[in-house]
């Protein structure tokens, strides 16, 4: 939660598109290093004596790679690289030391893994050197090409417990849903007003329709499809695409709504600028997005109330600059807790159907 806070604190305090930039290459770097483990604790059993002590190491490393964040770009930007260095190739070696029996996971991730993330961990390094258009460049690509990696070296030597890999990434969407809390927390620095205390519960409103929109139906299909695939190649892919990849605007679109309450609850009544009122209006769309593209890849149907929502989202930037931030914040939470209502009576029907299929293959399990 910490890696999250202080993305959103990062660009809280550089409320502009380049801080904006800051800290959406940061949370791409620390998520696709979080998704590392995911995979790991798939393959390995993280309560042995040598792995939990690895596991452990790159626990510290992540932990001042995040206390490096409001700075790795400038004064922090070597020892960022430096633990970020720490957590990626312990990654690898673990995931070395797992495969010693099994040949298709070495391949896998001595031909692959290893030199997406060397190429990753050294781009990061090289932006430490570097200032202005040139650091931001260099750390794109390094998210890009690190990113790369399992598209362009294959699937099929890696394997996953489909529960346990689900749960985790359910997780850190309820951990990102907390920041959004932290936010409101953090934003009401200024006093207790009445204005402020609409805004939290508002803030509370949009994170609890959030909170349904991800875990009432989608998160329970998404699980069933990842569970039925068959292991190998199609159970990799659809983990990859679903999860690994699909989350990160997920989380991302929740850490921009937290940038939005948390300026929101900074002046109630004055309109937000630009940059947070895309992040609050603009995040939340970029969220549902994500869910209309995480429910083609595993269901290939079009949520189209879910892709409007989000249209209409960024339809009312405008207005949001005119608007008193708490209006603003108003109209976010209409919209997702309209949308909530809408899905659970329009599809009541599947969605009961869903929900206890699913309960009954669980116990049945």
């Amino acid at each position: 939660m910490l890696a999250l806070t202080q993305c959103t604190a990062l660009m809280a305090e550089e409320p502009t598109w380049e801080g904006l930039a800051k800290g959406m290459l940061v949370l791409g770097a620390l998520w696709w290093a979080w998704v590392g483990y995911a995979w790991l604790t798939s393959v390995v059993d993280p309560e042995e004596g040598v792995i939990r002590i690895a596991i452990f190491a790159a626990m510290a490393g992540f932990l001042v790679a995040a206390l490096c964040v409001p700075g790795a770009f400038d004064e922090y930007a070597l020892l960022f690289a430096g633990a970020y260095a720490v957590v990626r190739f312990a990654q690898v070696l673990l995931l070395a030391l797992a495969g010693q029996d099994d040949a298709a996971l070495r391949r896998s991730v001595l031909t692959g893994l290893l030199g997406s993330t060397t190429v990753g961990v050294g781009l990061i390094f090289a932006a430490a050197f570097a200032d202005g258009p040139l650091q931001g460049v260099l750390w794109a690509l390094a998210i890009l090409l690190d990113m790369a990696g399992p598209m362009l070296f294959g699937s099929e030597g890696w394997r996953l417990e489909p529960s346990h890999f689900a749960e985790r990434h359910g997780l850190i969407v309820i951990i990102a849903l907390g920041e959004s809390i932290v936010a409101i927390g953090a934003g009401a620095e200024f006093g207790i007003t009445t204005g402020v205390i609409v805004a939290a519960v508002l803030g509370i409103a949009i994170a609890a329709a959030q909170w349904w929109l991800y875990f009432d139906v989608v998160a329970r299909v998404a699980e069933r499809r990842l569970s039925r695939a068959a292991p190998g190649r199609e159970q990799n892919e659809i983990a990859r695409d679903s999860y690994s990849f699909l989350h990160l605007p997920m989380v991302a679109g929740i850490v921009l709504v937290a940038l939005g309450l948390k300026k929101t609850l900074g002046d109630v009544g004055e309109p937000l600028k630009l940059v947070p009122a895309v992040a609050a209006l603009g995040g939340t769309a970029i969220y549902l997005l994500a869910h209309v593209a995480f429910r083609w890849r595993n269901v290939h149907t079009l949520s189209r109330q879910r892709l409007i929502c989000a249209v209409l989202l960024l339809l009312l930037v405008p207005a949001a600059l005119e608007l008193p931030a708490l209006a603003t914040a108003a109209i976010l939470a209409a919209v997702l807790i309209a949308l909530v209502a809408y899905e659970a009576l329009r599809f009541a029907g599947a969605r009961d159907r869903i929900r206890h299929q699913l309960e009954n293959e669980a116990a049945a399990g």
